[in-house]
C-alpha cells in the first residue's frame, strides 16, 4: 500500500535526530530515488498521486533532502524552494508540520496550536479523555503531547542556521511565529479548527506561557508513558509508523538507554518497502492479511487445478499463522480491546486486529472449506478459532447495528467538531463504516450457513440483523451507500450488495436493486466503471476520467450474481477488463488510487488491480458455466 512521502522524510528525520547515522549509502540513493520519482514538475510533492502541491510534505521533503546532504543549489532542491517561497509563508504549514520544524529548530513553538499533554490527566470517564478517541488519533497526539509540552529540540548543528535562512529568506529571530499560529491556506487544510476549538486555542495558549508545573511534569510522565507502552504492546511497530516514529522521538527525549532507542529504530523498518522502480519508501501500513484474503477469495471461484489449489493450501496456511491466538499481556494492554481470535490488517505482528479484516479472513477461510475435497489442506484451522474470530468480530459491533475497525465506539460522534488534525476528516472517534459493516456481515451470514452447531447462534443472527439494519440506513435516495475506506460509492456497492447476498436479503428488495441501479447508471461509455478521488471529499459521486480496472471489477461483482452474465452492463464490463488486460501473461495496468482513509488520504492499493478483476473473471465464468 503506497502513500505519500511524508512518512519518509520522517522516518530520516528521526534517525537523525536521535543518532543513528549517517545511513548506509545504498539507503541514501534508494531515498533520493523515491525522492526524485515522485517530485511534481514544479518543484513540489503532493500527498498523492494525483493530488496537488503539499506545502506540508514539500517542506519536509526539502529539509529532508538538506539533511541527508544535498546541497542547496541542487536542482530538486532549489526546485522546492522555488516553488514554496512563491506559493505562500513556510509559517501556513498544518500543525503537524510545525511541530516537526519544531523539532528540528526551524520553528518557534509559541507558532503551534497548543498540543496541552494535560489532558492525559484526564479522569477516565471525561468525554475528552484521549482514550475515548480513536486509536491512531489518540496513539499519535500521546507523541504530539509529549513532545508539544516539554519542547523538544534536537540540534541540527550548522545546518540548522543554513536552514532557517533557506526555509524564511530572512532573519529567523525577525519571524512572529506567534501571529502566524492561526494561519493556515492551502490545499492540506481539508477540516479548519471548529470555532470553538479556535477559542481554547487562544486559552490554552495562554496557560502555555505559565503552566502549573507539578501538572505538567505528571501529564508528560503519562504522556511518555502511554506512547511507550503502545510501542511495547506492537513488539516496536507502533499502530502505525506515525506513532512508531513518534514514540522512538519520545524514548530519546526521555533518556532513554541508548540500546532501547537503537531497538525502536530497528522495529521501524516493518514498514519500509524497496523496488528499483521507485526506490525506498515508508508505507502507511502493511496489507498483507487483507490483499491475502481478498485474493484467496479470487481463486476460490476459479476453477480448480493444481496451481490454484496450492496457492489456496498456501494462503491457508498463512492466514492460520496470522491470527492473533492470545490476548495481550496487561501491563501493556492500557484499556484496549480484546485481541484474541482477530486478523490485523497486516500479518499480526503488531498486534491490532481490525473488524474486517478479520471478517475477509474468515470469509476466505469458509471459502476454502468448501473446496476442502480439492484443495490438499495440512491442518484445518481448530473450531474453537473460528469461533474466536467470531466473538472478536461480534465484539465490534456498536449500538447503531453498524461496525467499527480496531474497536467498538467509545465516545460521541460530536468529538469530531474538534478535529485538531486539519488535514483529516473523521478521524476522532471510532464510528461504524459502512464497509466494515458489511464484511462483518457477510462473515457472519457464511459462518452461521456452514456452522449451524454453534451454541451462541443466537448472538449472530441478532447481529446479523443488526447490520444489515444499519446498512439499510445508510442507503441514500438515488441507491448508492457511502465509504470510508476505498474510492467510495463504487467500493461500498461490492461490499453491501456482498452482504446483503449473504444474510439472504430479496434480490428485489430496494436495498438490492437500488444499488444496482445506481451502478448501472455510473458505468462509462467504455464499458468500464471509473470513480475519482475527490468523491471522498466532496461526499457526492464524481466520475474519473478513465474506466478503473479494479473499480469495473468492483461493479462487476456486485452486480453478476445479481443480474446475471447475460445483463448488458455485465458483458460490456467484462469487455472492458478483457479489453484493458496486458498481454498474454495476463494483469492490468497501474492506473489510479481506489484506496483512502480519512477523506483526503489517498492510497495506492498495488494488488488491487489484478486481484479484483480476476476475481470478477472467475465469478463470471463460473456464472456461464452453470
Amino acid at each position: 500500500m503506497v502513500w505519500n512521502t511524508m512518512l519518509l522524510s520522517q522516518y530520516v528525520l528521526t534517525h537523525r535526530l536521535v543518532g543513528r547515522w549517517p545511513l548506509p549509502e545504498p539507503d541514501i540513493a534508494g531515498i533520493l530515488r523515491h525522492f526524485e520519482t515522485t517530485q511534481l514538475p514544479d518543484g513540489s510533492w503532493p500527498a498523492h498521486r494525483e493530488g496537488p502541491p503539499s506545502v506540508y510534505l514539500t517542506a519536509l521533503a526539502y529539509v529532508t533532502l538538506r539533511v541527508l546532504g544535498q546541497p542547496a543549489d541542487a536542482p530538486s532542491v532549489a526546485r522546492a524552494r522555488d516553488w514554496w517561497l512563491g506559493h505562500g509563508s513556510i509559517t501556513a504549514v498544518p500543525s503537524w508540520g510545525r511541530l516537526w520544524l519544531a523539532l528540528l529548530g526551524l520553528y518557534g513553538y509559541d507558532g503551534i496550536n497548543p498540543v496541552p499533554p494535560e489532558l492525559f490527566l484526564l479522569p477516565p470517564r471525561a468525554p475528552m479523555h484521549p482514550d475515548r478517541l480513536y486509536c491512531h488519533t489518540r496513539y499519535t497526539y500521546s507523541g504530539l503531547a509529549y513532545l508539544y509540552g516539554s519542547r523538544a529540540q534536537f540540534d541540527l548543528g550548522p545546518l540548522g542556521e543554513q536552514l532557517r535562512r533557506e526555509l524564511y529568506g530572512a532573519d529567523f529571530a525577525s519571524v512572529d511565529f506567534a501571529a502566524a499560529r492561526g494561519r493556515l491556506t492551502g490545499p492540506d487544510v481539508f477540516v479548519p479548527p471548529h470555532p470553538i476549538l479556535r477559542a481554547a486555542y487562544t486559552a490554552l495558549a495562554a496557560y502555555e506561557r505559565w503552566p502549573v508545573k507539578s501538572a505538567r511534569r505528571a501529564a508528560l510522565r503519562r504522556c511518555a508513558q502511554h506512547a511507550l507502552r503502545g510501542l511495547e504492546a506492537s513488539r516496536g511497530h507502533g499502530v502505525s509508523p506515525v506513532s512508531a516514529l513518534l514514540g522512538c522521538l519520545v524514548l530519546a527525549r526521555t533518556g532513554a538507554p541508548r540500546a532501547q532507542v537503537l531497538a525502536a529504530l530497528a522495529a521501524l523498518e516493518a514498514w519500509r518497502w524497496e523496488d528499483e522502480e521507485e526506490g525506498i519508501r515508508v508505507v502507511g501500513a502493511r496489507s498483507s492479511s487483507w490483499d491475502t484474503s481478498f485474493a484467496m477469495r479470487a481463486l476460490a471461484a476459479a476453477p480448480s487445478s493444481a496451481k490454484v489449489d496450492a496457492a489456496l493450501a498456501r494462503g491457508y496456511r498463512w492466514l492460520l499463522g496470522a491470527q492473533a491466538c492470545e490476548e495481550l499481556p496487561a501491563a501493556v494492554s492500557g484499556g484496549r480491546s480484546p485481541i484474541n481470535g482477530g486478523w490485523c490488517f497486516s500479518d499480526g505482528t503488531h498486534r491490532w486486529p481490525v473488524s474486517d479484516c478479520t471478517a475477509e479472513a474468515l470469509s476466505a477461510i469458509l471459502a476454502v472449506h468448501h473446496r476442502a475435497r480439492r484443495t490438499e489442506l495440512e491442518q484445518r484451522i481448530p473450531d474453537e478459532r473460528i469461533h474466536a474470530a467470531v466473538g472478536f468480530i461480534l465484539a465490534r459491533q456498536n449500538r447503531d447495528g453498524g461496525f467499527g475497525t480496531y474497536e467498538n465506539a467509545r465516545a460521541s460522534g460530536l468529538l469530531e467538531r474538534f478535529n485538531p488534525s486539519e488535514m483529516y476528516a473523521d478521524c476522532m472517534t471510532e464510528a461504524s463504516h459502512v464497509e466494515c459493516t458489511a464484511s462483518c456481515v457477510s462473515a457472519l451470514a457464511r459462518f452461521r450457513a456452514d456452522c449451524a452447531g454453534y451454541q451462541g447462534m443466537g448472538d449472530v443472527n441478532r447481529a446479523v440483523r443488526r447490520g444489515v439494519a444499519f446498512l439499510r440506513s445508510r442507503q441514500r435516495a438515488d441507491g448508492s451507500y457511502p465509504a470510508a475506506w476505498g474510492i467510495a460509492f463504487t467500493y461500498s456497492a461490492f461490499f453491501v450488495l456482498d452482504a446483503l447476498r449473504a444474510a439472504g436479503v430479496d434480490p428485489a428488495d430496494k436495498a438490492v436493486t437500488g444499488a444496482t441501479g445506481w451502478l448501472i447508471k455510473a458505468q462509462k461509455a467504455d464499458g468500464g466503471w471509473g470513480e475519482h478521488h475527490s468523491s471522498c471529499r466532496s461526499g457526492k459521486y464524481v466520475e474519473h476520467p478513465q474506466s478503473q480496472a479494479a473499480m469495473t471489477a468492483w461493479a462487476l461483482l456486485a452486480l453478476t450474481p445479481v443480474a446475471g452474465t447475460g445483463h448488458p452492463a455485465v458483458r460490456r464490463g467484462l469487455g472492458f477488463l478483457a479489453s484493458l488486460m496486458e498481454g498474454s501473461a495476463g494483469g492490468w495496468p497501474r492506473q489510479a488510487p481506489s484506496g483512502v482513509f480519512f477523506k483526503t488520504a489517498v492510497l495506492d492499493y498495488r494488488l488491487y488491480k489484478d486481484v479484483f478483476p480476476a476475481w470478477a473473471l472467475a465469478v463470471a465464468s463460473a456464472a456461464t458455466t452453470g
